[in-house]
């Protein structure tokens, strides 16, 4: 079964890649790896949350908006290679968590988007992580995401 095969049997189907919100483009090649920017959570033009996680914005919202950012970032591979068959492992996933003070459990607001990638793409889904506070993200999201992935 393909990954986006895998997808659609979660009910799980891609969205249009995500335009920049600045001067950078949405994804850089170089040789067999892309570094995918920075990944909004956003569905059909709209963050799905603002504010600092553990204050305006809950645990259980902020590990949607970390699994939307994650689709994002797929949708962005997906129109560089024109299918996500191309994948051969997914390497890196940085989260960056926008925290209130005292928040400390950023690593349970990205699993939703690591365990995305065991899902889509089995062992080959598995990959390094980051997961990283920060005092605040582009248009007060929440929940920002990076990916390298290596494709052929």
């Amino acid at each position: 079964m393909t990954a986006e095969e895998r997808l659609r049997e979660l009910g799980i189907e891609l969205p249009p890649a995500p335009k920049p919100v600045g001067a950078y483009v949405p994804a850089v090649r170089t040789g067999n790896l892309i570094f995918v920017s920075g990944q909004l959570p956003l569905k059909e033009g709209k963050l799905l949350a603002t504010g600092h996680v553990g204050a305006e914005v809950t645990l259980e919202q902020a590990q949607a908006c970390a699994r939307q950012a994650a689709l994002n970032a797929l949708a962005v591979v997906r129109g560089e290679v024109g299918s996500l068959e191309k994948i051969t492992r997914v390497v890196r996933l940085t989260g960056h968590v926008a925290s209130a003070p005292g928040f400390t459990d950023q690593a349970k607001v990205l699993n939703p988007a690591s365990e995305l990638m065991v899902s889509a793409f089995g062992d080959l889904g598995r990959h390094s992580r980051a997961a990283l506070g920060a005092a605040a993200l582009p248009l007060g999201a929440p929940v920002e995401l990076e990916m390298i992935v290596e494709v052929l």
